[in-house]
């Protein structure tokens, strides 16, 4: 009895022993001296930048923190998106001031409109396999370009793969920004670490966690710019959570488009969940993951992403600019 049990139990842990170890390979070894910050680096910003609260002295700190890094894109949140895809503009009433105040004290940064709200049929929330909410969605995108921001950042969650209505809104939206000539960025989920692996989740949990490699690559060929969610893994240690950045570094890096800015984002935050390890999901293992993937002389329209700016601390940004920017 004890004897089958055990084989019962070694059956089930050898994959994660597995994984574990094919994790913690690929955090091994040095970064390339060449990988480091091309320019192409953003940050996520709260909402308090476009309704009032900060103040100009909050921004000229602000601008001395981008100053000394490689952030060349601000997803500055104006959401959310009402449920029926359209924009109440009374939510962000400072925001023509901050793009103004923004521009002057960071030339050459662009300021990105973030919109984002929650999707059906998981959540109670858009329907983007309606065309009555993906038009209001883009009738939303140029509501805040007429405002003067520099593109389109989605952030809609969470986006099954395979979703066809997703897909048509980046076509339909991507047209809007291509005639503006801005760009249209989104945060995407983390690809299936194994091909597969995302149905069984999905099977298990209803939770849409990952997006197939085909998916991911359908998705980022429709836009200009994509930012992958790389954090909130469940990963217990660092190690395992810098080698998890790494893979989907490698997988994300294999099935994005050349021509479009691919960004990882790195978890400017802390949380102790089941899914959020703070202990284990940390800016230096995320951008030393990042590195070991990107490997010398490689992609140069690639950085990283800093989520979120009201809860990165000095140690945050320390990680950030020591390990990628100097």
């Amino acid at each position: 009895m004890l004897t089958a049990l055990g084989t019962v139990l070694a059956l089930l842990l050898l994959p994660v022993l597995g994984g574990a170890a094919a994790l913690r390979w690929e955090y091994a070894g040095d970064p390339a001296a060449d990988a480091r910050t091309r320019g192409k680096d953003a940050i996520w910003l709260g909402h308090a930048w476009v309704d009032g609260r900060r103040t100009p002295e909050e921004l000229t700190a602000l601008a001395a923190k981008v100053r000394s890094t490689g952030i060349h894109d601000l997803y500055v949140h104006t959401g959310p998106l009402a449920h029926d895809g359209s924009l109440d503009p009374a939510l962000a009433p400072g925001a023509a001031d901050f793009l103004a105040r923004a521009h002057a004290a960071m030339p050459g940064v662009r300021v990105q409109s973030w919109l984002g709200d929650v999707v059906a049929p998981e959540k109670e929330g858009l329907h983007l396999d309606r065309p009555d909410a993906r038009d209001r969605i883009t009738g939303a995108a140029r509501q805040i370009l007429d405002l003067g921001f520099d593109g389109v950042h989605f952030d809609l969650e969470p986006v099954h793969s395979g979703s066809a209505g997703f897909l048509a809104l980046l076509d339909q939206v991507h047209a809007l920004t291509a005639a503006r000539s801005v760009p249209l960025s989104i945060a995407a989920p983390q690809i299936d670490p194994v091909p597969g692996l995302g149905r069984v989740a999905f099977a298990l949990s209803g939770h849409g966690k990952y997006w197939s490699a085909a998916y991911f690559a359908a998705a980022a060929g429709r836009v200009d710019q994509v930012a992958v969610m790389s954090y909130d893994t469940s990963m217990p240690v660092e190690s395992l959570y810098g080698g998890y950045v790494a893979r989907q570094t490698s997988l994300a890096l294999a099935h994005t488009p050349p021509g479009v800015d691919l960004l990882m984002g790195l978890p400017a935050y802390w949380a102790d969940t089941p899914t959020h390890r703070g202990a284990a999901e940390t800016v230096r293992a995320a951008v030393r993951g990042a590195r070991l993937a990107l490997g010398p002389n490689g992609r140069r329209n690639f950085g990283l992403a800093l989520y979120v700016d009201f809860a990165a601390t000095p140690d945050h940004w320390e990680a950030y600019r020591d390990g990628w920017c100097n």
